[in-house]
């Protein structure tokens, strides 16, 4: 059962990353900005600053960074599956993995949103996400009481 949970967790991590890539991917220009940010304080450190260069080449290497994250895109999706179909084997129920997994998903995209993008989620975010992961677990709950009455009326 533990092997199962720790399954549906990185399933979930796993579906954030693939989000979070594709979100650098296809997002316009957040990678070129990336590149210039860090170039500029390259720079600086080396005291040889030069705007014709940092634009020079931040021009074209947001293009094969984008690349990168496009694969890592359908590679993450791949792992993200593997974990989940192996964290369905060993879960006592497919319920529990995914409850588990759709939470470790949310929880993981929060994190990864906050320290990639800079985003901060308003107290409206946490209220949305609570409700949501309540209702899975309402969910997996009545799917749990469900099978306790199948088995009561075979006896």
């Amino acid at each position: 059962m533990l092997t199962g949970l720790m399954y549906a967790l990185l399933a979930g991590m796993f579906g954030a990353v693939a989000s979070s890539s594709a979100k650098l991917s296809l997002g316009g220009s957040y990678l070129k900005e990336l590149c210039d940010t860090a170039v500029r304080r390259w720079s600086a450190q080396e005291n040889t600053f030069s705007p014709a260069l940092d634009t020079a080449a931040c021009e074209w290497v947001h293009i094969p960074l984008r690349l990168v994250c496009g694969l890592l895109v359908f590679s993450s999706n791949a792992v993200m599956w593997t974990f989940f179909a192996k964290a369905l084997r060993h879960s006592s129920s497919s319920a529990r993995a995914t409850v588990t997994t759709t939470a470790s998903n949310f929880i993981s995209s929060a994190f990864l949103g906050q320290m990639i993008f800079g985003e901060s989620h308003a107290l409206l975010w946490w209220v949305g996400i609570s409700l949501t992961l309540l209702g899975l677990f309402i969910l997996h709950g009545s799917s749990l009481h469900g099978k306790q009455i199948d088995v009561k009326k075979e006896d």
